[in-house]
């Protein structure tokens, strides 16, 4: 999915005895790689300070000014050193504008036949002092992969699009909102967590009791026009295999409804209370409404694991694809690095090429299979794979996370539901690490390779607990 534009606010630093040149010769440059890669730049003019760097107290207030006036756009700061720069104006201007944004260093190669007074940048040593003094203030940073680059080198254009990544984590954590729909299942103490923990992290969660929804549901007729629109809406959106019409019908109205909630209460992403009350009180499986509100972007989990989807928001922050959540929940064969991933049917889209509406043969053995339609079939092919999980540590009051990466694979595998094999390295490490760490048996799965990104933003930006597994 095409990724919003972003506007990264730009610092260039200078020290007054380098070349005024080297500071002119990284502004057109450094500007022409970030119009390249389609990010929005704000930085002082040229006539604003000298050459439009940053270099004493003034030049940071000016620089500090316009990032403020800018705050609701920028998403992150680039500081560019064409020269040793100015330590002090830089930590000075991030202080003063107090953006609580990720900031990345970027410095200068020096070339070794420049090195007399005349082309010279000491790049290498300034970066050393900038990062002392960001230290020193309490700032956060992100540094290059190497520690002087040119910002035409494909090292820092993947940089910069991890950075980008941090980005979009970290601004959409601090204010996002999550509908917890329904109690926990009373089986699955395993997702539990902290209300309280989150809000401090800047997470909000706001609840609904489950009979609120069937009750909205079971108001609305079958002629209603909402649910002409839905119905429209859900045939083309996947097979309904031999979902009966009424069954139909059911779906449609609870997602008339689950969409009234979520957008009555700006909602980011939602967590239902689906085993086993729906089918028992209602008749129906969530998880086709739960599958498109996870393709749109809306990720939805079941059994209101809040935590889940704040995973699976997580993620699709990182990569800009939906995500889906998925058990931990078979063995592969005996081949010690893969595994299979499982769920009734409530994943993306993205993920199930033969999707089909179709329902719950587990489930239905307790509720009757009739009362079970809504969940979906398909199984997901072969692509990059980064999974993750986020959790609130109640006992210790702490954010925890673990993420990593591996491949689905096209393995065969008959099976039912929703459905994929994984290959980890050092899966069983995974597993190990899982398991001593109380861990969900719940996990998120995104079609990319992002896991760097999100350890970034999640160790460095949001001060949690992470384990980046790597094999």
């Amino acid at each position: 999915m095409k990724q919003q534009k972003m506007t990264l606010g730009v610092i260039i630093g200078n020290r007054d005895f380098f070349p005024d040149k080297l500071v002119t010769e990284a502004r057109t440059e450094v500007l022409k790689v970030l119009e390249s890669q389609g990010i929005n730049s704000i930085l002082l003019g040229e006539n604003d300070t000298k050459l439009g760097g940053v270099e004493t107290f003034q030049d940071a207030q000016k620089c500090a000014d316009l990032f403020k006036k800018h705050k609701e756009e920028i998403s992150g700061v680039l500081v560019v050193l064409p020269n040793f720069g100015d330590e002090r104006g830089i930590a000075d201007t991030l202080h003063l504008a107090d953006l609580k944004v990720p900031v990345l260093i970027q410095g200068y190669p020096d070339e070794l036949s420049k090195l007399n007074v005349a082309n010279r940048r000491d790049s290498w040593c300034g970066k050393i002092s900038v990062c002392n003094n960001l230290y020193q203030y309490g700032i956060r940073y992100t540094i290059t992969t190497k520690h002087v680059v040119l910002p035409s080198d494909p090292s820092f254009i993947a940089d910069l699009q991890q950075f980008l990544a941090v980005c979009r984590v970290v601004r959409g954590l601090k204010n996002v909102r999550i509908g917890a729909i329904g109690a926990r299942p009373t089986a699955f103490n395993t997702v539990r967590y902290s209300e309280k923990i989150l809000q401090k992290n800047g997470i909000s969660v706001v609840t609904c009791d489950l009979s609120e929804i069937l009750g909205n549901a079971g108001k609305i007729a079958n002629d209603d026009q909402k649910v002409k629109d839905t119905l429209e809406k859900i045939h083309g959106y996947a097979s309904t295999g031999k979902t009966p019409g009424e069954a139909l019908y059911q779906i449609a109205k609870l997602d008339i409804v689950l969409n009234d909630f979520m957008e009555a209460n700006s909602l980011d992403a939602s967590a239902i209370q689906c085993w086993t009350s729906l089918q028992q009180n209602y008749g129906c499986n969530v998880c086709t409404s739960m599958s498109m509100f996870s393709e749109n972007m809306l990720p939805s989990a079941c059994e209101v694991d809040v935590t889940g989807t704040l995973s699976m928001y997580a993620l699709q922050l990182a990569s800009g694809s939906p995500s889906a959540l998925v058990d931990w929940n078979n063995n592969y064969a005996d081949d010690e690095e893969k595994c299979v991933l499982f769920h009734c049917g409530n994943w993306a889209k993205s993920f199930l090429p033969d999707i089909e509406i179709s329902n719950a043969p587990i489930l239905g053995t307790t509720v009757g299979v009739e009362n079970t339609y809504g969940a979906l079939d398909g199984r997901t092919p072969a692509s990059p794979l980064t999974y993750g999980r986020i959790s609130t540590d109640d006992v210790r009051g702490v954010m925890k996370a673990y993420v990593g990466d591996g491949q689905l694979t096209d393995d065969d595998l008959k099976t039912f539901g929703n459905r994929a094999v994984a290959q980890i390295p050092n899966l069983q490490g995974l597993m190990n690490h899982i398991c001593k760490n109380g861990f969900e048996h719940h996990v998120v799965m995104n079609a990319s390779h992002t896991s760097a990104a999100l350890t970034e933003a999640f160790e460095n930006y949001m001060g949690w607990e992470v384990y980046h597994h790597e094999g």
